[in-house]
C-alpha cells in the first residue's frame, strides 16, 4: 500500500464525517483511480475535472496536457515554435513544452480556486516524492520574485526590442499574449503561499517506511518543509510487520523495523509518529480504504483537525551568522548539551535527545555559542576550526 492509499483513506474517513472532500494527486504515477477500484478508462476519459464518488467525496488526478491546453496556451504556443526552429518535430516540440513544474503551479491555481469558491470543506494532496515536492513548496516565493523584479523589466525590454530583432533573430521574440499568459496564471495563484504556510490551514504529513533508506529522505523532506515554513503535524510509519511473526525468515526484518521505529520516533519528537501495519492484502476499493482508515485514525478521530502549530525549529541568519532556533519549553540552561552528527546537530535536554537535520549550506557547519531565552534555544552555527 503507498502513500496515495493513505490520503484517499484519509478522505474516505473526512467524507464519512460529513465534509466535502477532494483528494487531489500530483503524483506523476497518478494511481487515485487504483486506489478506489475505478474503470480507469473512464476515470481518464474524466481527470481534467473532479470526479465525484459519492455526494461527499471527489478525486482529481491532474492531466497536463489538459492542463496546457486549458491554461498555459501562450507560454505552450511559443515554446513549441521554438523547438520547432531546431528542427524537432511536431510531436517531440509538444512533448518538449510541458515544462517542469506546470503540474505544481496548475495544482496550486486549482487550490487556491477551490479555497475561493469555498466548495470543498478539505483538500487532501497526494503529493509526488520528495524532488517533486520540494520544488512544489518552493514554487510560490520563486514566481513572487520573478513576477516582481523580472517579469516588469524582461516585459519592457522585449517590447522595445522587438520590432528589430524579430529581423535578425533565428526565432521570434514572445508576444505581449505571451506575457499576459504569464501575468494571468500569477494572478491565479496569489495567495497562495500564504495559505500554505498557515499551520491552521494546511499541515503537511509525511509517509515513511521503516527501512534506512526511506528515513533518510524522510528527514530530508522534513528539513525542507520546515525551512520553506510548512508545518509538519504526524508522521505516517507504512507496512510495519506485526510482533506476532514467529517465522524465523522474517526475524531479521523485525529487528531491522524495530531499531528504525525507534529512530523514527527520537528523531521526530515532539511530531507524533503513527504506525500503520502491512496489511495481508491490497488496498483496493472503498471498503478496504475504510479499514485502513480505522487502523490509522481512532474511532470518530477528525483526520483534518488542527494538532500542532508550532514549527518544531526554524533556520535563520543574524549579522551575518546562521543560527537555528529550537522551542524548548521545559528546559532550564544547566541541562542542555549540543554535538554534530553527520548533517545533524543534536541538542540534548537531560534524557530527551533531538535530532534536527541541518538544510546543505548548513551541513558544513558546526555548533557554537547558544542561547536560552523566552524558552527558545537558538545556537549559532560556525565554520568548523
Amino acid at each position: 500500500m503507498g502513500k496515495t492509499s493513505l490520503a484517499a483513506a484519509t478522505g474516505v474517513r473526512l467524507a464519512e464525517l460529513g465534509y466535502r472532500t477532494l483528494v487531489m494527486s500530483i503524483d506523476p504515477a497518478h494511481s487515485l483511480a487504483d486506489s478506489f477500484d475505478l474503470d480507469t478508462d473512464l476515470f481518464h476519459l474524466k481527470t481534467s475535472d473532479p470526479l465525484p464518488i459519492n455526494d461527499k467525496l471527489s478525486i482529481f488526478e491532474l492531466n497536463i496536457q489538459k492542463e496546457v491546453r486549458r491554461h498555459w496556451g501562450e507560454i505552450s504556443s511559443y515554446v513549441i515554435s521554438v523547438l520547432r526552429t531546431t528542427g524537432i518535430n511536431d510531436v517531440e516540440a509538444e512533448e518538449l513544452a510541458i515544462l517542469p513544474g506546470m503540474e505544481e503551479l496548475s495544482a496550486m491555481m486549482y487550490i487556491n480556486q477551490y479555497r475561493r469558491e469555498n466548495r470543498y470543506d478539505v483538500i487532501v494532496l497526494d503529493a509526488a516524492p520528495t524532488a517533486e515536492s520540494m520544488r512544489f513548496i518552493s514554487m510560490p516565493t520563486t514566481l513572487d520574485w520573478y513576477m516582481k523584479h523580472i517579469f516588469p523589466f524582461q516585459r519592457n525590454l522585449l517590447k522595445a526590442v522587438r520590432p528589430i530583432a524579430n529581423r535578425v533573430a533565428p526565432f521570434e521574440l514572445p508576444t505581449d499574449s505571451y506575457f499576459a499568459n504569464i501575468r494571468s496564471l500569477f494572478e491565479k495563484l496569489e495567495g497562495v503561499d500564504e495559505l500554505m504556510e498557515d499551520p491552521h490551514i494546511t499541515s503537511v504529513r509525511l509517509v515513511t517506511n521503516p527501512e534506512k533508506m526511506v528515513l533518510r529522505e524522510t528527514q530530508r523532506a522534513f528539513v525542507y518543509f520546515s525551512l520553506h515554513g510548512l508545518t509538519v503535524d504526524t508522521v505516517i510509519v507504512n507496512r510495519v510487520l506485526s510482533q506476532d511473526i514467529q517465522d524465523v525468515w522474517f526475524q531479521e526484518w523485525l529487528k531491522s523495523q524495530g531499531n528504525i521505529l525507534h529512530e523514527l520516533e527520537e528523531y521526530f519528537s515532539p511530531v507524533p509518529v503513527r504506525r500503520l501495519p502491512l496489511f495481508s492484502h491490497e488496498v483496493l476499493g472503498q471498503q478496504r480504504l475504510q479499514e485502513v482508515a480505522k487502523a490509522l485514525y481512532a474511532e470518530g478521530e477528525d483526520p483534518s483537525a488542527v494538532t500542532r502549530t508550532e514549527k518544531p525549529y526554524t533556520f535563520g541568519k543574524q549579522d551575518g551568522k546562521y543560527e537555528v532556533r529550537l522551542r524548548l519549553p521545559f528546559a532550564t540552561r544547566g541541562e542542555i548539551g549540543l554535538f554534530k552528527k553527520g548533517d545533524e546537530l543534536v541538542v540534548e535536554v537531560g534524557t530527551l535527545r533531538r535530532h534536527i537535520g541541518l538544510p546543505r549550506f548548513m551541513a558544513t557547519l558546526v555548533p557554537g555559542k547558544a542561547k536560552l531565552e523566552n524558552r527558545i534555544l537558538t545556537v549559532e552555527m560556525k565554520e568548523a576550526q
